[in-house]
């Protein structure tokens, strides 16, 4: 009689796993959008619009140039919009002020202080005007939108002079305007000249010491002209 045999318990069926496919995020149309706008907007303020180029942007962001030219019809297309959008961001920075809870004389020193910071911590938007100013304003000439922003900013300085003007604090027969582009010039300048004054005068303006006195020269310029004697 032969020995039975033994025979091994069946190994268990191996269980082939695939491997985990990796987490796709969904496309984020508008994180899309304002990448590139942020991309861009350093593209156009130093090469300007005829040296800017998409290719260079779409590398920059990861994106396809397909996927610019789907936002935006064409490079002059997408700077217009980079204008666009740094008169907004001005405009609504301004906005948050609350300029309406202040007295004229405090509101107008708010105004050009923050205006003299906002140029500060923005140079491209320097750039920006300069280079579309060099271009005599070509493109900016035709965007509606910048226009209807503009009003508001018009219209606050205007009521924060009339303002002054009716309780006798601010003299009278200063045109809002030229009120406006005095103070844009004297907060421009010290950015868009910095290296050369620097330079030509020997002295550095972009210490925090010389900002912070600079900074306060303008404000005491500005109402010192405005102000009531």
């Amino acid at each position: 009689m032969k020995p039975r045999t033994k025979t091994s318990p069946q190994a268990p069926e191996v269980q082939h796993s695939r491997p985990a496919k990796p987490e796709t995020r969904p496309y984020d149309a508008a994180q899309s959008l304002a990448d590139i706008l942020e991309v861009a907007t350093v593209e156009f303020a130093e090469k300007g619009l005829g040296g800017a180029r998409v290719d260079e942007i779409a590398r920059l962001t990861r994106a396809s140039k397909r996927m610019i030219y789907y936002h935006f019809d064409s490079k002059e297309a997408l700077y217009l919009a980079v204008l666009e959008r740094a008169f907004q961001s001005q405009a609504r920075s301004e906005e948050e002020l609350q300029l309406d809870d202040l007295q004229p004389d405090q509101a107008l020193r708010t105004l050009v202080g923050f205006s003299f910071d906002y140029h500060q911590r923005n140079a491209m938007f320097v750039r920006l005007i300069m280079n579309e100013n060099a271009r005599n304003g070509e493109m900016f000439a035709q965007s509606d939108f910048i226009r209807r922003m503009n009003l508001s900013v018009k219209d606050r300085v205007r009521g924060i002079y009339d303002d002054g003007v009716k309780t006798g604090v601010f003299r009278s027969g200063i045109n809002p305007v030229d009120l406006r582009m005095s103070i844009a010039a004297l907060c421009f300048y010290p950015v868009s000249n910095r290296h050369t004054f620097s330079l030509l005068f020997e002295n550095d303006m972009e210490s925090p010491a010389a900002i912070a006195a600079r900074r306060e020269f303008v404000i005491e310029m500005i109402m010192r002209f405005v102000t009531k004697p």
